[in-house]
């Protein structure tokens, strides 16, 4: 049996679908879904959850029609403005990541001033994944590597990795009915354990998570051992490679 996570991953996936079945643009699924992510963050900060990453927006985004897309720079912007005091006030690290070579100056500078403003703060680390992709991660780390003339190991790869500042995931919610991570953490995941929400992001609540952390709690993590390993291991053994 685990104890709670120390570490949520979400994929915040159904806010185009939440508006559609209401018959609303898209876009006010994605409004929506961060009034869902302001109660998660909540949520977590009272379930003592130290670290919570979100996928806001994937490589693969960028595909999607152009005014959902600039909709969603919008809400970024948006977003920054309006959630940062409280997110400082309620003591949340905010930390961007992914690549920020694709979004505009403005965006970019908007970032960089969040993380400034909250990088003291130590109740929860609050990952935002913005054009992010698991693949570019693990790209962008070798090749960082590779400049350096620093030999690739899976040590050295890890260390270089842009989640490098907070231990690997213990519990990956994906919300909206699907059951795959879609380019998520792929090298973080490893041992990741998994859970998969038939509710729309905008619908997940304090109950929704509740039961994902209830459903993780009830599993044995054994990282490659056996369970006769782990039943015969300290409290303070520590499994994770």
């Amino acid at each position: 049996m685990s104890g709670g996570p120390h570490h949520i991953a979400v994929v915040m996936d159904g806010n185009g679908r939440w508006a559609t079945k209401r018959f609303l643009p898209r876009i006010a699924g994605h409004h929506q879904g961060v009034k869902s992510l302001r109660r998660c963050v909540k949520a977590c900060a009272d379930r003592d959850v130290k670290v919570l990453t979100v996928f806001a927006f994937s490589s693969e985004n960028w595909n999607r029609p152009k005014d959902e897309v600039s909709g969603l720079m919008d809400l970024l912007a948006l977003a920054l403005s309006r959630e940062v005091p409280d997110l400082l006030a309620d003591g949340v690290r905010l930390c961007f990541v992914g690549d920020r070579n694709s979004l505009s100056v403005k965006v970019q500078a908007g970032l960089q001033e969040a993380e400034r403003m909250t990088s003291a703060n130590t109740r929860l680390t609050l990952n935002v994944c913005f054009n992010y992709g698991g693949r570019w991660d693990i790209t962008q780390a070798a090749a960082q590597l590779a400049a350096r003339g620093e030999l690739i190991t899976e040590l050295s790869l890890d260390r270089a990795m842009a989640m490098a500042h907070v231990p690997d995931p213990d519990l990956m919610i994906r919300t909206g009915g699907e059951q795959r991570i879609s380019n998520f953490l792929l090298w973080q995941a490893a041992y990741t354990e998994l859970f998969f929400s038939d509710k729309l992001w905008p619908e997940f609540d304090e109950q929704a998570l509740d039961e994902a952390i209830t459903t993780y709690r009830q599993r044995e993590r054994r990282f490659g051992k056996t369970s006769a390993q782990v039943d015969a291991a300290t409290p303070g053994d520590s499994f994770v490679t």
